[in-house]
């Protein structure tokens, strides 16, 4: 069991003794950064003053006399009111021999009864996937695996949207770029597609087709249009792939509205629209909107939100508990505006959550890059990747907020220094990789029980905390915290190759314990990197 949460566990039994309730959660537990004040410290006092004052100090005083000792060497009170807790060194050091037991089981969680649907990326299959993409991809499937460690039964789903107005610009640019082939001048829309993928596509209908689609008509450019959007979709899962992204299901806006769903929405969300203007407007004011909302037009054509609630009602149909749509920060007004249409249907608005994703900038020597230097286009995720690599795309573009804005440096994210997060976290479990070659064939002991140094404590108090870090960012959606933890173990696994001698054949006791540290060390990091779709490297 990780440390904080022991202590938040003791601390709360001895606030019921005291007569207290307080959230167990709510306790707050910190490093000491001086050892001299203990491991830990806690504001607790400060917290529940009004029931057991009159000052924070006796607060404190109290606390510690109804906590049960077993497991401290010593509690004492700092002012004007903490409490700082000096533990035993078998509570510390016992974790090694559970780690390198679960292996890469270590960290994962009880299975959980909750069905939860991630939906992610979704983007239009109208060419390659972008650096906005890119980021979504990221956070999404880092966030899948993070909460199928911690034992929820997760799904993830991609939305294709498949019909509309950008799927029929595809159809046409294609076309355009048939008919060229044969010299023809072309005639792209105002918003059609110009991408390199465009023409291939077209050449591809060329050698397939030959000259047989050449006429303007219906029939031929919804064949152009259905077998487009499907070579998109399969360029869109290539690119996936390449990152390291897998979706469960793909769901079809098309499918969805040739199945009635959206017919079906409407009826049942009658009793929430009036007529304005020949239009139908959903009241989402009387739920979290802050206007309402038209679904469908004077003209009787659905407006997009009408069938993205079809859509999420059809997803609620098939048992999820919960749904997380990752979107880009420019959707920031559909939130409160699907919470409500699913509250019409009776749904908690905790039922869905969205976590939004801010903008990437890409930077090179201090100036914005917006273009390809290939293509002269919007820079794809292919491209990013095979620039700078797989690892590092995917390390820096969830190690930020996903509510910040953030700047992807070139030379940062390719540079083999102590500058660059994802390098320097690699090359920790390599370093501790070639140290278990080196000592390969001597005694590994898991007790712990030489193992007094600060360095060697540091990183035994941070691996117990990984199985409580994800279920906090399984619960909060707050996957930046994990890399927060990677770079912080990292940090110490480094302090600790240059400050300890650990293999040392003068001292064979100390270097079996010193290695089984550092077996359980490599296990962590590996199982932090692989939550976030980082490889852990043996060799760098």
């Amino acid at each position: 069991m990780a440390i904080e949460l022991t202590l938040k566990e003791e601390i709360n039994k001895a606030l019921k003794k005291l007569g207290v309730v307080f959230e167990t959660n709510n306790i707050t537990i910190d490093h000491s950064k001086d050892p001299s004040h203990g491991d830990y410290a806690s504001n607790i006092a400060f917290k529940v003053n009004k029931d057991l004052g009159p000052t924070p100090i006796e607060t404190a005083n109290k606390i510690i006399e109804a906590l049960d000792k077993k497991i401290f060497n010593k509690v004492e009170v700092a002012k004007p009111g903490f409490i700082n807790f000096f533990l035993k060194s078998d509570l510390v050091t016992s974790a090694i021999e559970e780690i390198v037991r679960l292996n890469k089981k270590y960290g994962a969680g009880e299975k959980k009864e909750e069905k939860i649907n991630i939906e992610f990326v979704s983007a239009n299959p109208t060419g390659h996937l972008h650096v906005g993409h890119a980021r979504c991809a990221a956070y999404g499937d880092s966030l899948a695996r993070i909460m199928e460690f911690a034992g929820y039964q997760v799904t993830r789903e991609y939305y294709i949207n498949d019909a509309g107005n950008q799927i029929a610009n595809l159809g046409e640019s294609i076309y355009q770029r048939y008919i060229e082939l044969f010299g023809e001048k072309a005639k792209i829309p105002e918003d059609g597609y110009m991408g390199e993928d465009v023409k291939e596509i077209a050449k591809s209908f060329k050698q397939k087709y030959g000259n047989s689609l050449l006429e303007h008509t219906k029939e031929n450019l919804n064949k152009m249009t259905n077998e487009g959007k499907a070579l998109e979709l399969e360029n869109i899962k290539k690119d996936l792939e390449l990152f390291r992204v897998k979706f469960d299901v793909y769901s079809s806006e098309t499918t969805i509205r040739n199945s009635g769903a959206i017919e079906k929405a409407l009826k049942e969300l009658e009793p929430h629209i009036y007529v304005d203007g020949g239009a139908k407007i959903l009241r989402t004011t009387e739920y979290l909107d802050d206007k309402d909302r038209p679904i469908v037009k004077s003209n009787g054509d659905y407006t997009y939100f009408l069938p993205d609630i079809a859509y999420h009602y059809n997803k609620l149909s098939r048992g999820f508990d919960y749904l997380i749509d990752v979107l880009g920060a420019d959707h920031h007004g559909y939130v409160n505006r699907m919470k409500s249409a699913l509250m019409m249907k009776g749904y908690k608005k905790e039922t869905l959550d969205v976590p939004l994703v801010q903008v990437v900038r890409l930077m090179d020597k201090g100036l914005e890059v917006k273009m390809s230097k290939r293509t002269g286009n919007a820079i794809t995720l292919r491209e990013l990747c095979e620039e700078v690599g797989v690892d590092a795309v995917r390390y820096f573009f969830v190690a930020r907020s996903n509510t910040s804005h953030l700047d992807f440096d070139y030379a940062v994210a390719k540079s083999k220094t102590n500058d660059n997060p994802v390098y320097y976290a690699m090359y920790a479990h390599a370093r501790l990789h070639n140290v278990l070659e080196l000592a390969k064939g001597m005694k590994v002991d898991y007790s712990g029980k030489l193992l007094k140094e600060k360095a060697e404590l540091d990183i035994l108090k941070t691996l117990q905390e990984f199985p409580h870090v994800i279920q906090t960012v399984a619960k909060s959606h707050e996957v930046h915290k994990l890399t927060i933890f990677i770079h912080s173990l990292a940090t110490l696994i480094h302090s600790f190759y240059n400050e300890c001698r650990i293999v040392n054949k003068e001292s064979l006791e100390l270097t079996a314990n010193r290695l089984g540290l550092v077996e359980a060390s490599k296990i962590v990091l590996y199982n932090a990197l692989s939550l976030i779709g980082v490889n852990a490297p043996d060799k760098m």
